[in-house]
């Protein structure tokens, strides 16, 4: 006997097993299998916001749509859309919108290989504006954004967001890249350490979402060895970044054993992106992951990450270039239509409770 289930040839043999092979043909064919699919999300650093994110998504929502999400830790935002396009599993990526940009702008210039890698790509949501921590020594005669020409600066990991802010931030202020002689590709820990140590570092550059995990989880002894950079938007450096990147605030709240005020930084917005899948299972289960996501949405903000306080559900127009995946998109409207609650605090609490003072939430 031969069976067609989803694509596939099952013969079956006579006799005792014949009723077994059958009896689960039955199973699969008629789609009463609880069969979980095995994705993949692509993030960043494991110390990093976009790898919390991730396991929030596999945590709280993927479970929902019977997606087992495993969350990768990756150099960063230009390697996760390389990994999107080529690393078998992987279906949803936390991705830079200036990383993304920087794709966009190759292929349109002719790039044939920006192109065939970024054109397939589709946006599911945006998700907040991702801070961008200058770090110097404490002693440092650097306080501004604009003090950093001819510093030796770290940007990250090759492939990191980090790397590409780094280098685009400095020839938009500067007009002209970082000197090679300054320039390093070192991870976020290795290149602290030479921050302090040996001073073979002046800056070192991480993006990530306030409170990140690799700065927030520092001692209060810290404050002696290191200080956070500030932006001066008004600065004459600071008008062509602004074509890109947003001002933010950083928060002493997310920083209390850093900083004792708040003060001006820059930031970038990040996305979570998927790819212009057309197999019906893919779809599917990409589309039950989306409504789990609307379902799961105020449990996100109450007990994920605080970044999801800054997420909505609201889908703003793309720039030229970028586009939604459109199962998607039919889903979080269809979602939209019908109001899901925000997080709110309980009846009766009016002001921070413990929790939010020891995650940094209170202002």
């Amino acid at each position: 006997m031969t069976i067609q289930t989803d694509g596939k040839l099952i013969r079956t043999i006579s006799g005792t097993f014949s009723g077994f092979f059958f009896a689960a043909a039955l199973l699969l064919s008629s789609g009463e299998s609880a069969a979980v699919a095995e994705y993949k999300i692509v993030t960043a650093s494991e110390k990093g916001t976009y790898y919390a994110i991730g396991m929030d998504l596999a945590k709280y929502v993927a479970p929902g749509a019977d997606i087992n999400l495993e969350v990768l830790a990756t150099p960063g935002s230009a390697e996760n859309i390389k990994l999107l396009r080529q690393e078998p599993g992987v279906k949803f990526a936390v991705v830079q919108a200036d990383v993304y940009q920087a794709f966009i702008d190759r292929a349109v210039s002719g790039n044939t290989k920006a192109a065939s890698i970024i054109r397939p790509l589709r946006v599911i949501l945006p998700l907040y504006n991702t801070e961008i921590h200058y770090i110097v020594r404490a002693d440092s005669e650097m306080n501004y954004l604009h003090d950093i020409k001819n510093a030796k600066i770290n940007g990250g990991l090759v492939g990191s967001g980090a790397a590409l802010i780094s280098h685009t931030l400095y020839r938009m202020m500067f007009n002209g890249p970082i000197p090679e002689a300054n320039d390093s590709f070192l991870s976020n820990e290795e290149a602290l350490l030479k921050l302090i140590t040996d001073k073979s570092v002046d800056v070192v550059v991480v993006a990530a979402g306030q409170p990140a995990p690799i700065i927030a989880n520092m001692k209060p002894e810290a404050k002696k060895l290191i200080k956070l950079l500030k932006f001066d938007p008004n600065h004459p450096t600071s008008k062509l970044p602004l074509t890109v990147y947003k001002p933010a605030t950083m928060n002493a709240s997310s920083y209390p054993n850093l900083l004792t005020e708040s003060f001006t930084t820059i930031s970038v917005g990040a996305f979570l992106v998927t790819y212009d899948y057309n197999l019906k299972d893919t779809i599917s289960h990409i589309t039950q992951f989306t409504r789990s996501l609307c379902e799961n949405f105020p449990t996100l903000q109450a007990q994920g990450h605080p970044k999801w306080r800054e997420v909505s559900l609201k889908l703003p127009d793309l720039q030229p270039g970028w586009t939604y995946y459109p199962p998607t998109t039919r889903e979080l409207r269809a979602c939209l239509d019908k109001k899901p609650r925000a997080f709110s605090r309980p009846p009766g609490v009016s002001k921070c409770v413990a929790e939010e003072r020891i995650l940094g939430l209170c202002q």
